[in-house]
């Protein structure tokens, strides 16, 4: 299986302990100050984008040092840096899968802006390659389909985040379970658990998100 990383600008502190150790396997496209945070660990990203508003000068010069490749646009933009950096992923890379770092933490626009990316149409078909990833959360998109999922050994929770409406849910052996369930509008069916070391789930119409979470220890 080939993985493509994406290390976007978020907050440092929310990154998995992997990332943080640099054992996270791969190569990586850099989106904004992401790049700066991956030469700093040692890793010069394939390619380089954003408008690199974040960087001060020497920054950016760093990263123009280390990067060969890179498309800098203008803050003034459609897309943002998230957007574009999963656009040249798609149309440039032929991965089986994305992981996107850095992406969830930081400002609630920009979180909500990266969830909701996936329900464009140029995305959508792409979105079950694509996974977010931090310190607590992982992140998981399906369309309709039947599906058995793996427990994360790190994680308790497990939520079932309807994007759209859907129809026909079903979760069959999870610790709270739904029959053929309609569900009306976007909602987060949050602090569900595994029984077992895998969970089954259906749905026959719509997108959904299912986030594997646990708590973190704020005394440690």
């Amino acid at each position: 299986m080939k993985i493509l990383n994406l290390l976007v600008g978020g907050p440092i502190d929310l990154w998995p302990d992997t990332l943080k150790a640099g054992q996270i396997k791969g190569e990586w496209i850099g989106i904004d100050r992401g790049n700066l945070h991956l030469i700093r660990m040692g890793i010069d990203p394939i390619v380089a984008i954003g408008d690199f508003d974040s960087l001060k000068p020497q920054e950016l010069q760093l990263v123009r040092d280390h990067i060969p490749d890179i498309r800098q646009s203008i803050p003034e933009k459609d897309d943002t840096d998230t957007q574009l950096g999963l656009k040249v992923a798609i149309e440039e890379h032929q991965a089986d899968r994305l992981d996107i770092y850095g992406a969830t933490g930081g400002r609630l626009d920009h979180f909500l802006a990266n969830l909701w990316m996936v329900l464009e149409p140029r995305f959508k078909k792409y979105a079950p390659k694509i996974r977010m990833i931090d310190r607590q959360n992982t992140i998981t998109f399906f369309l309709p389909g039947e599906y058995e999922i793996n427990k994360e050994p790190d994680k308790k929770y497990l939520a079932f985040v309807a994007l759209t409406p859907m129809d026909h849910l079903t979760l069959f052996d999870e610790k709270y379970k739904l029959n053929d369930y309609q569900v009306k509008r976007p909602i987060s069916l949050a602090s569900n658990e595994f029984v077992g070391q895998t969970a089954r789930f259906k749905f026959a119409s719509g997108m959904m998100c299912v986030i594997q979470s646990r708590d973190v220890d704020r005394f440690s």
